[in-house]
């Protein structure tokens, strides 16, 4: 086991002794830790990557109902781009003053049929199954701690709205407008994304963009005249080259190549080629430096009478380092401090609707979710110790929320 992780469990199972009788919050988090559990191998064991219309209707029939049975009014609003399931939307409205908007997400990475595969396990202190954490687990949480201000008859909020969309692996094609229109009418937003390996939660993430490189060539019979052909796919591959010094992993731009095509048949020289590079950046001038740099190559070409045109496509802005986000990071500290844990802060490459909330004028913080390991793959689970003591953050920023929210930005 690596010491990182080793300190990322005792970090989160530092809360456990302490939960004790004088805290009811805690109390009630242990309480309903079984029922967080049934309800996510439910949601789990639901295939619902994106675009999985079918299935991304049934976790969403089955999220509604537990809000409407602790009281939300809920509300479908469809997706607004083709192919993904309806949003959802649910609101219960309090007596105090802070008005909050919960963001989270049903859609997975994972194809239909990788539920069956592989579906929800416990093995020791780790979940497992497609979407797990990313985002079921925040999803679930957020849910609990909804059952918990009800249990705990706590009502000193104006509002606390839930939206639990279908599209953020995309970068939230169906639901641009939806939380534009939300976040006008929050003073701040708390996102389910999962916490970090290591514990942290999430002050700042890169913004995403994925730049398409096409390479327009000339076919030609490979045996016969392979001369009179312009081959794409070489093309393509110089303009990669070119493309190298990015770098490929650390806190700052990144632009890895994800899609690679060319050719249509193994006797013809390649007239189109195509690669897909994710570009992940800081700032929002970090990803003009890059568009900038991929246009001067596009004008450098080796095989002759190629074209080449790149074409990019903005998933989400960056989220970046600012006081908003950190004074909420303070508060997040603060009630962990309550049952002796304490909350590293960082940062990921990993875009969210978090920056968009930034943008629209309030104050963020993400990775609120349960700690999450191996993102996006076959290996991913999440640390049970955390569930717990995040679930019990993330009910403790509802209330302090509720009771005074922070100033919007604009």
């Amino acid at each position: 086991m690596k010491l990182h992780r080793i300190a990322a469990l005792a970090l989160a199972t530092a809360a456990a002794p302490l939960a004790a009788k004088n805290n009811p919050v805690m109390a009630a988090a242990e309480a309903a830790r079984a029922e967080q559990l049934k309800l996510l191998e439910t949601l789990v064991n639901i295939d619902s990557g994106t675009g999985d219309v079918a299935g991304g209707t049934k976790v969403q029939a089955i999220v509604a109902e537990r809000l409407r049975g602790l009281g939300l009014t809920v509300r479908t609003v469809p997706a607004e781009a083709p192919g993904l399931p309806d949003n959802l939307v649910a609101t219960i409205s309090g007596k105090g003053k802070g008005r909050i908007l919960m963001i989270g997400h049903i859609d997975t990475v994972f194809e239909p049929g990788t539920a069956a595969q592989r579906p929800f396990h416990i093995d020791g202190d780790r979940a497992t199954g497609p979407g797990v954490g990313d985002e079921k687990g925040g999803v679930v949480e957020g849910i609990t701690a909804l059952t918990l201000l009800k249990q705990l008859n706590f009502h000193d909020y104006k509002s606390i709205t839930f939206l639990v969309e279908t599209s953020e692996e995309r970068g939230s094609p169906g639901t641009r407008k939806l939380i534009d229109e939300l976040v006008r009418e929050a003073d701040v937003e708390l996102n389910l994304e999962p916490g970090q390996p290591g514990g942290a939660i999430t002050v700042w993430r890169k913004g995403s963009t994925s730049f398409t490189i096409s390479v327009k060539g000339r076919p030609a019979h490979a045996g016969v005249d392979p001369q009179n052909g312009r081959n794409a796919a070489y093309e393509l591959i110089h303009q990669l080259q070119l493309a190298d010094s990015l770098p490929k992993t650390g806190d700052g731009v990144t632009a890895n190549l994800t899609i690679l095509k060319a050719g249509s048949r193994y006797n013809i020289i390649p007239e189109d080629a195509q690669a897909i590079i994710n570009v992940r950046v800081r700032t929002k001038a970090q990803g003009e430096e890059v568009t900038a740099l991929l246009d001067r190559n596009a004008q450098n070409t080796l095989i002759p009478d190629t074209r080449v045109t790149v074409t990019h496509d903005v998933s989400f802005p960056p989220l970046p380092n600012n006081p908003a986000t950190d004074a909420l990071a303070a508060t997040a500290d603060r009630v962990a401090a309550e049952i002796g844990l304490k909350l590293p802060h960082g940062g990921n490459g990993g875009a969210s609707e978090s920056a968009l909330a930034y943008e629209g004028g309030i104050a963020a913080l993400d990775g609120l979710g349960p700690i999450i390991w191996y993102a996006h793959s076959e290996r991913e689970y999440i640390e049970l110790p955390s569930l717990t003591p995040r679930l019990y953050v993330l009910t403790r920023l509802l209330m302090e929320l509720g009771k005074s929210p922070p100033a919007r930005l604009k």
